[in-house]
């Protein structure tokens, strides 16, 4: 029996690219919570070293292997993970890869390559979710897709990237509005600059981690941690009436200029 409105006891989440960095923060946050949760990542033994830490919050977790460039297989994926997992209640969709270079540099491949994981995938993971539960008559649901600063702003050599996530701040108020009749709620979260492994360089040069930290009102990098309370509200019955939105983890870096 839940005791607070953010309690996930008893929900099954599936996070994609909750191995690592933010995706394993929001998974921790999840489980921290109640929430049994399933991680997807395409390294087997990142999904199990993720796993140690998951498990000691919550039993149930587990991991999956694939790869979401093959949104050809994914709704085979969603339903053989789903049926093992005792289905889904919250779909997480966070992975995301990029490719910095000059617009007029960027190869159509690495385009297509870039919006195949950071939107198409999403995308169909959501319909995977949203059939799932409204043919199955099960009322409710939320989705969370993790969007950027690149949502809403743009740093040179990152077209495919920005384009990828603004278009998912787009998608998720479309995806509100169309499952709001069956109480599937859609919202995002929008990182800002996070310490994870894939920053390391950048947090490790001087100059380019004093301008995040100048710049950042709240006056430090982000920590994958400081997306646990965010995931959880967005998850539980505490964010009920919220659809169509992005919370901005960023430290206020939005806020400003």
């Amino acid at each position: 029996m839940r005791q607070s409105p953010f309690d996930l006891t008893g929900l099954r989440a599936l996070v994609t690219g909750g191995n690592t960095g933010i995706g394993l923060g929001i998974a921790t946050g999840l489980a921290r919570a109640g929430a049994a949760v399933a991680i997807v990542g395409r390294d087997a033994r990142k999904n199990e070293s993720a796993l140690v830490e998951l498990r000691a919050l919550n039993k149930e977790c587990a991991g999956f292997a694939f790869d979401l460039a093959d949104t050809g297989g994914l709704p085979d994926f969603y339903d053989t993970t789903s049926r093992s997992f005792g289905g889904f209640d919250v779909l997480v969709n966070n992975a995301g890869i990029t490719q910095r270079g000059r617009a007029d540099t960027i190869s159509l491949d690495t385009l297509d390559a870039i919006l195949t994981v950071n939107l198409r995938a999403p995308f169909v993971l959501a319909q995977c979710f949203a059939r799932q539960r409204i043919d199955g008559g099960t009322r409710g649901g939320a989705i969370i897709f993790t969007a950027s600063l690149m949502s809403e702003a743009v740093r040179k050599d990152n077209s495919p990237y920005a384009a990828s996530k603004g278009a998912v701040r787009q998608l998720l108020k479309a995806l509100a509005v169309d499952w709001a009749p069956y109480g599937i709620r859609v919202n995002g979260i929008g990182p800002g600059y996070i310490r994870t492994t894939l920053t390391r360089p950048l947090v490790e040069d001087e100059a380019f981690s004093k301008w995040v930290v100048g710049r950042t009102p709240l006056g430090r990098w982000g920590e994958p941690a400081d997306f646990e309370g965010a995931a959880v509200f967005l998850a539980s019955p505490a964010s009920a009436f919220v659809t169509g939105q992005i919370i901005y983890v960023d430290g206020g870096w939005l806020a400003t200029f």
